[in-house]
């Protein structure tokens, strides 16, 4: 199984941060500095947490309800999803090698300009996939 949806106990710290655990998932935590980095880390921890019990063959907790859980005052709880397939490919780091072709005086003035292709080329296919 790659999409999972677990609930996370967020409690509110000093100057808007946030501390983060799963309860279901002994070990994850994670902090925000602020709701919104709060959730992204949230994600980010839950998709590492999964894809480690995945890559260990360990069995996957079942997630907890989101009313069984003990809040206090200034807590509060809710879901967070995450996709551990698309995770693995965001993490996914291994370069390929690709072979192209462009017009010799955009090679010339690119290399003047002392452009990383490369680089330009991931940025280029990112912005056009929509990607970060």
């Amino acid at each position: 199984m790659a999409k999972y949806i677990y609930p996370a106990i967020f409690t509110p710290e000093d100057g808007g941060h946030f501390s983060i655990n799963f309860p279901d998932l002994d070990g994850c935590y994670t902090c925000g500095d602020n709701l919104e980095d709060g959730m992204n880390m949230a994600q980010d921890a839950l998709s590492l947490m999964l894809t480690h019990l995945e890559d260990l063959k360990r069995e996957i907790p079942d997630a907890s309800s989101i009313n069984a859980l003990d809040v206090n005052g200034n807590e509060f709880a809710t879901y967070i999803s995450c996709d551990t397939a698309v995770y693995r490919r965001l993490m996914n780091k291994t370069a390929v090698k690709k072979t192209l072709s462009i017009p010799s005086w955009l090679n010339d003035s690119a290399v003047a300009a002392g452009l990383n292709f490369s680089q330009v080329l991931q940025d280029a296919l990112k912005q056009q996939l929509n990607i970060l």
